[in-house]
């Protein structure tokens, strides 16, 4: 007598027995051909229909997250936050500028660096801070004053390198989100110098968009920290807060993070 399976199922291999299904051994190797496919069958027909898993519930008691960035900033002191039209001019200027650094990355990453720039390796977090702040800044013994007082001889290493175009265009996107994320986590804790300021701007220019989740986030936390920084300021003459307005302006606008945006008063 047939089972069910097979009477529902079409047969592709119509295979004739000899003998009597009850003859076959299944423990043990087929003898031939036929053996094989009929005590597939048999196996096949010994299979519930319906499997049900059993599941240990102590494994499923560590739950999945994602961290979304859904806060806000920080809301503008009266008078410190720029109106719109200066922001949509921000943007358009910064969009230029993200297009000039596409159209012009292999010939800038083509030129050969100075000798004395030496690039840190994609891992050293601490070398990439020394690197793009300046030894003075990363060590603490400045707050951001360095070009007050200029040296006879520009010394990099301690003043920091300029994101020239000839060093950006080498990084990759791996590269620019690990140094932004740095220089962010950096910026959580210390104070804003000139040199920070111009490496975010460079790092924005050279994010490519759509934003993978791990950029989402660290450009979230940029702008709520230049908000939270800008909240403190006593003066709208500091001459910190047109590049922290313009950090928060290119987040939000740019990079249509709106929920963040400076409205216009």
């Amino acid at each position: 007598m047939k089972s069910d399976v097979e009477e529902l199922m079409l047969r592709l291999l119509p295979v004739e027995f000899g003998a009597a299904a009850e003859d076959l051994d299944l423990n043990g190797p087929p003898r031939n051909p036929r053996e094989y496919l009929r005590q597939v069958q048999l196996e096949a027909s010994l299979c519930p229909e319906v499997v049900v898993a059993q599941i240990d519930p102590k494994k499923l008691k560590k739950k999945q997250t994602i961290n979304a960035s859904v806060a806000g900033c920080h809301a503008a002191p009266e008078g410190f936050s720029p109106s719109l039209s200066w922001q949509q001019h921000q943007v358009s200027n910064f969009s230029h500028v993200r297009q000039s650094i596409t159209k012009n990355r292999d010939h800038w990453s083509s030129n050969i660096l100075d000798d004395d720039v030496k690039m840190p390796e994609l891992t050293d977090e601490e070398g990439w801070k020394r690197f793009c702040l300046g030894e003075t800044v990363y060590a603490g013994a400045s707050s951001g004053q360095t070009e007050a007082e200029p040296e006879p001889l520009l010394d990099y290493s301690k003043v920091g390198y300029p994101p020239f175009l000839t060093i950006v265009s080498r990084l990759n996107q791996s590269t620019v989100l690990m140094v932004l994320e740095v220089l962010i986590c950096w910026f959580e804790e210390h104070k804003f110098v000139p040199q920070l300021g111009r490496w975010l701007y460079a790092l924005l220019a050279c994010l490519e968009k759509p934003l993978l989740p791990e950029a989402h986030s660290s450009i979230r936390q940029l702008a709520r920290r230049c908000a939270q920084l800008r909240s403190t300021l006593e003066s709208q003459e500091d001459e910190k807060l047109p590049a922290l307005n313009l950090l928060i302006c290119l987040v939000a606008r740019y990079f249509e993070q709106s929920d963040l945006a400076d409205q216009p008063e």
